[in-house]
């Protein structure tokens, strides 16, 4: 089954919650929400670092206020033996500092790191509500350079998921695709968080997939067994998964098979 990463919201209690649920060969990804903000999510990456995980600290380009921010950042991870972290544009209007997107913040961690630090970019299966899917392509075939992998916005179709990976590749995007997936939480949970963090499209996308529904959602909870399971083939499509976990840190039953 594919290589697992689990994607945490820093949040109070939840270092004692993933102590407790998930063994420490697990890698954990830190999202860095709006109205969190970067100093949370570096918090909540060092604070697990020092537990034993491997961590992925979210950063948001619009949300970083100055080039010296991104400096003690960049210390903070080699210090903590952080080697990778995961870059998008970020959803404010107005940036608080230099970095309107994602790919200076790359050039700036590459340069900064002397290319010690690895870094993640997203993709959009299903595009994104601001930006025209050429503009998204174009911005991967520039950064694909500067980064190690693509993580998608969570999207619940496997033939979206691989769709999309076999057209970056047409183009010419050769790097990793990491498909995003929900972890397993109640139906009514899953909506709310899922329009909290802007993947509104996505879910309106399911409920007009009645079948795909009915396949994902046992009783009035979400799954994502056979999601995972559609995305098994075709082979080397996709390299692994991201769990958007919304911090229910059970793991599901192919990470837990393994564990």
């Amino acid at each position: 089954m594919f290589p697992t990463r689990i994607e945490i919201i820093p949040s109070a209690g939840i270092a004692e919650k993933l102590v407790a649920a998930v063994p420490t060969s697990t890698t954990l990804t830190i999202t860095c929400l709006p109205h969190h903000g970067i100093a949370r999510t570096m918090r909540s990456a060092l604070e697990l670092r020092e537990l034993g995980y491997d961590v992925v600290p979210h950063l948001a380009a619009r949300a970083l206020e100055s080039r010296e921010q991104l400096a003690g950042i960049v210390r903070d991870c080699e210090a903590a033996g952080i080697t990778e972290v995961f870059t998008i544009g970020g959803d404010a209007q107005q940036p608080a500092g230099p970095y309107a997107s994602s790919r200076p913040l790359l050039e700036d961690i590459a340069e900064r790191s002397g290319g010690r630090i690895a870094a993640g970019v997203a993709g959009y299966p299903e595009g994104h509500p601001a930006v025209g899917s050429l503009e998204l392509l174009d911005d991967l075939l520039a950064k694909q350079h500067l980064a190690t992998r693509i993580v998608t916005q969570m999207c619940f179709s496997a033939p979206e998921i691989q769709n999309y990976a076999a057209l970056l590749r047409r183009e010419g995007v050769h790097l990793p695709v990491w498909a995003g997936v929900a972890g397993a939480v109640p139906r009514a949970k899953l909506l709310s968080l899922a329009t909290q963090i802007g993947v509104g499209s996505s879910m309106k996308f399911l409920g007009k997939q009645k079948t795909l529904a009915r396949k994902l959602f046992l009783g009035d909870r979400y799954s994502p067994e056979n999601l995972v399971a559609d995305l098994a083939g075709p082979a080397g499509t996709i390299a692994g998964i991201h769990l958007y976990s919304f911090n229910n840190v059970q793991l599901p039953g192919w990470m837990a098979g393994a564990a």
